[in-house]
């Protein structure tokens, strides 16, 4: 017998009040939603407890996923954010050591903004402790699991992303 969850009671007691209700989908939705609660969770937990406030860390981790240099312009659109707003949070960055302005390599009229060895510092200890518990709690499956789980919900996003433009 495969042990029970929060979610598989759930189910059950919501099936007498909405018999329609299917129970594959109902647990899926449910246990996505658990599992995204719970991430947050330790996100939220280990940036307080670096002392990164979560605005911050997004920054530095759009920064470090250009490689490390971009164009506020690039950052906003990576964020969906109005460039004043990023302007906003670099300056906080900036005073905090963790940027840098300097003078674009392709147009001296522009600027790029860079992670200083304290930004990259600050960003990879919150995406360690992060990742360490998505590798937790996605260790419980073999490799080919993995694979297949992320494979199913690409399907599922490619779906929503179609139907939601």
């Amino acid at each position: 017998m495969t042990a029970r969850d929060r979610t598989d009671r759930h189910i059950e007691r919501w099936l007498p009040v909405l018999p329609e209700l299917d129970p594959d989908v109902e647990g899926a939705v449910t246990r996505m939603s658990v599992l995204t609660r719970h991430l947050r969770t330790v996100k939220d937990r280990s940036l307080a407890e670096l002392g990164l406030p979560a605005h911050e860390y997004d920054t530095l981790h759009a920064l470090a996923g250009r490689r490390g240099r971009a164009t506020p312009g690039e950052l906003a659109d990576d964020m969906a954010m109005a460039p004043a707003s990023v302007t906003a949070r670099l300056d906080a960055l900036e005073r905090r050591g963790f940027v840098r302005r300097i003078p674009s390599t392709v147009d001296r009229r522009r600027v790029d903004v860079e992670l200083t060895e304290a930004g990259h510092a600050a960003w990879h200890a919150a995406i360690e402790v992060i990742g360490q518990e998505e590798h937790r709690l996605l260790g419980v499956l073999t490799p080919d699991e993995r694979r297949l789980l992320a494979d199913l919900l690409r399907r599922v996003s490619l779906h929503a992303e179609r139907t939601t433009g």
